[in-house]
C-alpha cells in the first residue's frame, strides 16, 4: 500500500516538471486562442448581418430628408467595428501561427479603434476633455507605431 502511494506521488510530481508543465500551458493557450477565434468570427458575421440589414432598410425606406435615416458617421462606425473585429481576429490567428504577440498588429488595432471613436465623436455628448484625451491617445499610439516600425525595419536590415 505504501509503495502504491509513493508511486502515485512520484507520478504526480513528474507531471509538474518544467517540460510537461509548459506543454500543458501551451495546450491551454491554443485552446483559448481557438475559442477566441471562433467567437470573433461569430461577432464578425453578426455585425456584418446587422450592417447589411441597416443599409438595406435605409436604402429602401423613402425619407424626405435624405437617403440614410442614420447619419453617415454612424454607418462608418459600423464599418469600422467590423474592421476592428477583423484586426482582432488577425491578432489571434497571428498568435496561433507564431506563438508570439505581434505588437505592431496590436498597436494598429488600437489606432483603428481610437480613430473610430474620433470619427463618430459627438461634441454634444462628450466634453472637450474627452476630445483632448482621444488626441493624446492617438498621438501616443502613432508615436508607438512609428517607433515599432523603425525598430522592425532596422532589425530586418
Amino acid at each position: 500500500m505504501l509503495k502504491q502511494i509513493r508511486k502515485l506521488l512520484i507520478n504526480f510530481g513528474q507531471q509538474w516538471r518544467d517540460e510537461d508543465f509548459m506543454r500543458s500551458i501551451h495546450l491551454i493557450e491554443n485552446i483559448v486562442s481557438k475559442v477566441l477565434s471562433v467567437a470573433l468570427i461569430v461577432v464578425i458575421i453578426v455585425s456584418l448581418y446587422d450592417l447589411v440589414v441597416i443599409l438595406i432598410k435605409d436604402l429602401f425606406t423613402t425619407e424626405p430628408v435624405g437617403f440614410f435615416s442614420k447619419t453617415l458617421i454612424e454607418i462608418f462606425g459600423l464599418f469600422l467595428n467590423i474592421l476592428i473585429a477583423l484586426e482582432l481576429l488577425e491578432n489571434v490567428t497571428a498568435y496561433l501561427r507564431k506563438h508570439i504577440v505581434q505588437v505592431e498588429l496590436v498597436v494598429v488595432t488600437a489606432l483603428i479603434a481610437i480613430s473610430r471613436k474620433i470619427i463618430i465623436f459627438d461634441p454634444n455628448k462628450y466634453s472637450k476633455d474627452d476630445l483632448i484625451a482621444l488626441t493624446v491617445g492617438t498621438l501616443a499610439l502613432a508615436a508607438s507605431y512609428w517607433l515599432i516600425r523603425k525598430v522592425n525595419r532596422d532589425n530586418r536590415s
